[in-house]
């Protein structure tokens, strides 16, 4: 990779460009499928299972025969793995559960705000060059959590019309059995539309290639909610003169095996520690099964040398990455600043690696850039606020008058109005507010009427 020391402002802004996607060239593709699928619905998805995968389905589903299939072929050593990674995911995103928000904020008037699971959720699962059932533990275990009422999980199969049978296991340990086989942009579209045999979801999650990220923004445009705006894998790690070179060359290798359009940069306080890793580098990628695709992504990152912490700082909050490794020896102190990032790997033994597996925290999560206005998944990612409000008779009294006067300012006539006729009707009735009324002292009995 090429080391650059101390850029300028104009170089740096070079260096940290993204790798380019043409993609008014991959939404002409994506845009007919959407629309065969649209249009057709099961038939459809058959007919380009056949041409996309070369594969001639019989079911859309994945059936109960199919899961013990997958069951026995998974060995006992992976399924005890992928059990301790489902405990420890669950125990933080359980953790992640909200009260409900209620209170008085003037006399007679209760304001709340509560949590209300997503009904319709899809999932994909990508399966082409990596299945990852990791990200099946990521994006289920939340929705099963949040209370989510219909969950569709839907992957590509290979040749044979089969989904990997680790892939399969993990999702039925998680509780999800509605599987549908079929991938690519083609999934998108049955789950955002909605065909004969697959429900239309409210809203989609998960990772994918170029062409399932242009079917998920297709498709939000009108249809469904996504998660967020996704992309090509990125990983920052910064390291000083302390820090372990065969660590941060295999933190920098574990991007760049996800694709060829994946991003690694390395952010150095010296030009030694930046050759040392970059040596490193060279000697790990040539032991890997997946050199070839790393080696593309390398071609496209580069190490920076700077030595001024605030610097790196502002570099890493302009970058805003989405895995941030920090291993140096004031790590913690760092990390305190990052302002823009997916997630943070603070110190020499938290490799990106656990949070892509089993350390608790979700691996999807928002890639170029976008970390700098969105939020990885989690629990908020399948619940929506609600807000209620009451308003007694003295609760309008004390309150009215302040909305009358700003709907009239505002010369919005029948809004004032609204309160008005209230008023009215309550001066008739010969009701006054009470200067020192009590506060309720059961706001959510008097709010939703529970004894």
């Amino acid at each position: 990779m090429p080391v650059y020391k101390s850029p300028g402002k104009k170089e740096l802004k070079e260096i940290l460009k993204r790798p380019g996607i043409d993609q008014a060239k991959i939404s002409k593709i994506v845009r007919p499928i959407l629309d065969k699928v649209k249009r057709s619905g099961d038939d459809a998805l058959k007919k380009l299972a056949l041409e996309y995968d070369h594969v001639e389905l019989d079911s859309l589903w994945v059936s109960e025969a199919e899961f013990a299939t997958a069951d026995a072929q998974v060995q006992d050593t992976l399924k005890e793995a992928i059990q301790v990674a489902y405990a420890n995911i669950k125990k933080f995103h359980e953790a992640q559960k909200q009260d409900d928000l209620i209170m008085e904020v003037m006399p007679g008037v209760i304001c709340s705000r509560r949590s209300v699971p997503i009904q319709k959720v899809g999932l994909y699962i990508p399966g082409g060059t990596a299945p990852l059932f990791s990200t099946v533990l990521m994006l289920a275990i939340p929705a099963k959590i949040a209370g989510c009422k219909e969950i569709i999980l839907a992957s590509p199969t290979n040749r044979l019309g089969e989904i990997n049978p680790v892939v399969l296991y993990t999702a039925k340990l998680v509780g999800v059995d509605k599987v549908l086989k079929v991938g690519g942009a083609q999934a998108i579209a049955a789950m955002a539309y909605g065909t004969e045999t697959v429900p239309k979801v409210h809203k989609i999650f998960g990772p994918g290639n170029q062409y399932v990220t242009a079917a998920k923004q297709l498709v939000a445009q009108t249809d469904v909610a996504i998660d967020m705006p996704a992309g090509p894998s990125e990983v920052l790690v910064v390291v000083d003169e302390s820090s372990d070179a065969a660590f941060a060359a295999a933190d920098l290798l574990s991007q760049a095996e996800h694709g060829g359009d994946s991003q690694v940069v390395l952010i150095s306080t010296s030009v030694e520690k930046a050759e040392e890793i970059n040596a490193e580098v060279e000697a790990q990628l040539e032991k890997l099964y997946r050199k070839d695709m790393a080696g593309q992504a390398l071609e496209k990152s580069s190490v920076i040398v700077e030595s001024r912490k605030e610097k790196i700082i502002k570099i890493i909050n302009k970058y805003g990455p989405e895995h941030l490794i920090i291993n140096t020896q004031d790590a913690e102190e760092i990390a305190e600043q990052v302002s823009n990032a997916g997630s943070v790997f603070i110190g020499a033994y938290t490799p990106e690696s656990a949070g892509d597996y089993a350390s608790g925290t979700n691996h999807t999560l928002p890639t170029n850039g976008w970390a700098k206005s969105f939020s990885g998944v989690s629990l908020d990612s399948y619940v929506k606020k609600i807000t209620y409000q009451k308003i007694d008779e003295e609760g309008l009294l004390h309150l009215g008058p302040t909305i009358e006067r700003m709907a009239e300012a505002e010369m919005l006539e029948a809004h004032k109005n609204a309160v008005t006729i209230r008023l009215k009707k309550l001066r008739e009735d010969g009701i006054s507010a009470a200067t020192n009324k009590k506060p309720h002292k059961d706001l959510k009995s008097v709010l939703f009427g529970k004894r």
